[in-house]
């Protein structure tokens, strides 16, 4: 009898899953995911300003424990049962092809050098216990070979990028849920999802009411969200309005949990673009959401063009920028108590729900790096841990380019006043998170340094007592970049 194996890594969902269909030409068919205790604990990352961070942080690791929950019970439905494993893949891949004498071992290809590297010990772990290993790109919106150029050959700022894909690529239709053979009745222990407590973590963290949404892992909310956010509530007509808000469930899509770690497939969710467009408004807001969807393909390409030179200091620019090493300061900027209202709203955002917006992201990267001029891989490997939505092309490949060493020739950085302003006219947004500030008019709630004794004794907000006083002049900062 013909036996594959499905190494389930980040397509934790059975439709659209190229891997997991094309073991369904086989006999049987045992699914596995690997709990891989090198992804949780710290990490130390190396070099001049050396710094250890938490791989994965708490929420995440719920969203990752209920999406392969989740996967589980999908799978079963389909006559599968979803083998789980605490350990290496490559150690805990070889034990599952020898218990069932496999023939192959079909997974999912990524791009990053860490994602390689380990898709290589998995490919000689199955080859050494005589199985095929057979790799499937199951992630972007566009195939690898459908692209109009090869990787190695793609555009490094992104509207050349976006313009030929959009003249000279299309996207696939996404694959059906497979009819699978089922799973080999004698197979040992299917394993269960590790607790908390054994993936590290003290317990499940609370949701706090503030957030935008209480993101829940696995394929069926992520479909839910997709039924909501489209249908019910018809939001995508006004996508391209709205994408900036800060604070409510509604200002934009928050598929990016579900997309990261696989629960929908970017395929999926252009087809529900494309028949919302039929039934419904084809416009600058629907065209929108495929332009994000291209945006972070755009990133998956670059890490499998440019590799680990995206982590240098200098990132792929190699640009000889001399970042400081301020432990205090990063401290500060990491709690949320750097003075600058509007960054230190997003950052207790960040904190206490592992989720913000682009715009709170972007302005965060840029504070940190372009203002206080600190390492901006340490920035980066903080959201690694914070972020529930973490992805690492998108992830890193954003902060490279928000740090002037990415996918961007421009030198620029962000005014945060100036933005907050914009973005949070009234002040609603940093009055939430910073509620030391509540009863301050907008302007001040923005700029609270402009408040003189008088005024602060007031309001009831002492700069350096009821709220930090600002870490760095921002406009002297700003200067040295001008």
């Amino acid at each position: 009898m013909d036996t594959a194996v499905v190494w389930f890594r980040r397509d934790l969902r059975v439709h659209d899953n190229e891997a997991l269909t094309a073991a369904c030409d086989a006999d049987a068919v045992v699914p596995v995911y690997c709990f891989d205790p090198r992804s949780y604990g710290t990490r130390e990352f190396g070099g001049r300003h050396s710094f250890t961070y938490q791989k994965t942080g708490a929420r995440r690791a719920a969203f990752y424990r209920e999406a392969v929950a989740d996967l589980g019970e999908r799978l079963r439905r389909l006559d599968l049962d979803l083998w789980i494993r605490h350990a290496p893949p490559a150690d805990a891949l070889a034990e599952v092809v020898e218990a069932v004498d496999a023939d192959s071992v079909h997974f999912q290809t990524l791009p990053l050098p860490e994602e390689r590297a380990q898709a290589n010990r998995v490919t000689e772990a199955a080859t050494s216990v005589g199985a095929t290993p057979e790799r499937h790109w199951t992630h972007t919106l566009h195939h690898v070979d459908d692209l109009p150029r090869p990787v190695a050959e793609i555009d490094d700022t992104f509207t050349p990028f976006r313009k030929r894909v959009e003249r000279a690529s299309r996207v696939r239709d996404p694959l059906p849920e497979p009819d699978p053979p089922g799973t080999p009745a004698d197979s040992p222990r299917r394993g269960e999802v590790p607790s908390m407590t054994a993936l590290g973590f003290e317990g499940i963290p609370t949701y706090d009411e503030r957030g935008v949404l209480a993101f829940a892992g696995g394929e069926t909310v992520g479909k839910e969200r997709v039924a909501e956010y489209v249908w019910e509530a018809d939001r995508l007509r006004e996508y391209k309005r709205t994408r900036n808000g800060l604070l409510g469930e509604g200002y934009s899509s928050k598929l990016s949990p579900w997309l990261n770690a696989g629960c929908l497939s970017p395929r999926y969710v252009q087809s529900e673009v494309d028949r919302y467009e039929d039934e419904r408004v084809s416009n600058q807001s629907t065209y929108w959401l495929t332009f994000e969807l291209r945006w972070r393909d755009f990133f998956q390409f670059q890490f499998a063009k440019h590799g680990g030179d995206f982590f240098t200091p200098g990132g792929i620019r190699n640009r000889r920028i001399d970042w400081r090493d301020d432990p205090a300061q990063f401290r500060r900027w990491c709690e949320g108590r750097t003075g600058i209202p509007f960054v230190d709203a997003n950052m207790r955002e960040l904190n206490e729900t592992g989720y913000v917006s682009n715009r709170g992201r972007q302005n965060v990267a840029s504070f940190l790096a372009n203002d206080l001029r600190i390492d901006w891989r340490k920035g980066a490997a903080y959201f690694e841990t914070r972020l529930v939505d973490y992805d690492p092309a998108s992830n890193y490949g954003n902060w490279a380019y928000n740090s002037q060493v990415g996918n961007d020739s421009r030198d620029s950085y962000f005014d945060v006043v100036e933005q907050a302003k914009r973005y949070d006219e009234h002040a609603e947004y940093v009055k939430t998170w910073c509620p030391q500030l509540s009863d301050l008019p907008a302007d001040y709630a923005h700029e609270p340094w402009e408040l003189n004794e008088g005024l602060q004794e007031a309001y009831g907000v002492v700069l350096g007592d009821d709220y930090p006083e600002p870490m760095v002049d921002l406009d002297a900062s700003q200067e040295k970049l001008e």
